[in-house]
């Protein structure tokens, strides 16, 4: 699907509230006046992913003065803060970037005074500069400008006090407010990713909860693998995960504490729990449960108590999702005869069918902006990631491959992380693909499957 995205007029990202550390936004040096900010005439006409994608220079950001920090020199973090940016920015297929191995230097002074008449031998429209400050406190001050070459002008301007464990954070969010100034889109690389980490032999796989940021770095274990889980999904404010869990052989809900670093069972019932997800307000967590040969919808308050059922038919109903004002509920069910999509109110009222393409349809999973939903088609012996509206109309997918699964989106609802089942060995992978269709692969340690992408981190 082709996307026309214009320059946003804003400058400021507005970022959800979560459970970890805020970073501290920070005054940044006042810029030499180059130009008027704030009109809405776009840069360029972002328009069909990498063929025609934004240039844009990216050269290393220098420092006052070289000083030693917990994270490494200041001079040293200037170069890895514009790789990160350079990858973030590269990885989406919007930008064709010329990063910090291939622009040259520039001195401090340069950083809100910039050489506009050296950058243009580079033909390309935006330039990012920015500067790295080690404080007495103990601190570093980072800050991120974006200028218009052509038209000499200032774009953006921004700056964060961040602990010298948190230096990745302050460029991955100097990169969102590029990405949402040059795009019109919302940020998305500032965030974090929980998924299961897979190891062993087929029939020995041993299976961890796993959190990273999304681009795969700051990767730790949350479980030690004695116990099987699977389906981990964030509630909205990142202090805890619900997932399914295997207690001796049968399949429980559990909530695990993100600060306590301990796992809670959710429901005290004896039937089969499985494929649990938080409601946006956090409040309820909905999940399906099997009782005498039949599977149903439930949810029941995150705290745990009394499960309510929602439907009651016969068959499988399953894999439901909330529409982010948590007003409807898709969910797959073969209640007719093959695994359809289904949207019904919260509450299990006006239920009805919305997907009618050839194959069977699975993990529904609403955009967080409300105006699609994503989902596993398979058929053919192949599995494909795809999107439709809320209503089943303009169905598009997304990924060729045979072995695609699980879609989960990004803060911003434009992009969405899956896994893929390589040929072969069937080992699972984590893939992220745009709506566009431009995919890459997100390196982890092992293998991985069942991605939940967590929302923009404060």
């Amino acid at each position: 699907m082709m996307m026309r995205r214009y320059l946003a007029i804003a400058t400021a990202a507005v970022f959800m509230v979560t459970a970890g550390p805020a970073l501290a936004q920070t005054p940044v040096p006042t810029p030499t006046p180059t130009g008027q900010d704030g009109d809405d005439e776009p840069i360029t006409d972002l328009e069909g992913g990498r063929e025609s994608a934004l240039p844009i220079i990216i050269p290393v950001m220098p420092t006052n003065q070289v000083a030693g920090t917990p994270a490494g020199s200041t001079d040293a973090l200037g170069r890895q803060l514009a790789a990160i940016i350079d990858d973030d920015l590269r990885n989406t297929g919007l930008f064709k970037t010329v990063g910090p191995n291939a622009a040259r230097p520039i001195a401090y002074s340069e950083v809100n005074a910039p050489d506009y008449e050296s950058w243009g031998a580079y033909s390309s429209q935006a330039l990012v500069q920015g500067y790295v400050r080690a404080n007495p406190n103990g601190t570093l001050t980072i800050g991120c400008y974006v200028y218009d070459v052509a038209a000499r002008r200032q774009l953006i301007r921004e700056g964060w006090e961040v602990q010298p464990s948190e230096w990745r954070r302050a460029a991955h969010k100097c990169a969102d407010v590029i990405y949402t100034r040059l795009t019109g889109d919302g940020p998305y690389f500032d965030s974090q990713v929980v998924y299961i980490s897979e190891t062993g032999p087929k029939n020995r796989r041993i299976k961890r909860l796993a959190i990273m940021d999304q681009d795969g770095a700051n990767h730790r274990f949350l479980t030690n693998g004695q116990r099987i889980v699977l389906t981990p999904r964030f509630s909205p404010d990142q202090r805890s995960i619900v997932y399914m869990g295997y207690e001796n052989r049968r399949p429980a809900i559990y909530v695990y504490d993100m600060s306590a670093r301990t796992s809670r069972l959710l429901v005290q019932e004896v039937n089969l729990n499985f494929a649990p997800r938080f409601s946006p307000d956090g409040r309820w967590i909905l999940f399906s449960m099997a009782t005498a040969g039949n599977t149903d919808l439930y949810r029941v308050s995150a705290g745990g108590g009394a499960p309510v059922r929602l439907t009651n038919s016969p068959g499988i109903d399953t894999g439901g999702s909330y529409s982010p004002d948590g007003s409807k509920i898709v969910f797959e069910s073969d209640r007719g005869g093959t695994q359809q999509l289904y949207v019904m109110d919260a509450n299990g009222g006006n239920q009805h069918r919305i997907s009618f393409g050839g194959g069977r349809y699975a993990t529904p999973n609403w955009s967080p902006r409300g105006d699609l939903i994503a989902f596993t088609r398979t058929g053919g012996g192949s599995f494909r990631i795809g999107v439709m509206n809320p209503s089943g109309g303009g169905e598009n997918l997304l990924t060729e491959s045979w072995g695609d699964e699980g879609p989960s989106w990004a803060p911003n609802g434009r992009v969405l992380m899956f896994f893929r089942a390589a040929s072969g060995s069937g080992r699972p992978d984590l893939w992220s693909v745009d709506l566009s269709g431009h995919s890459r692969k997100i390196p982890t340690p092992l293998d991985g499957s069942d991605p939940s992408w967590g929302p923009i981190r404060p």
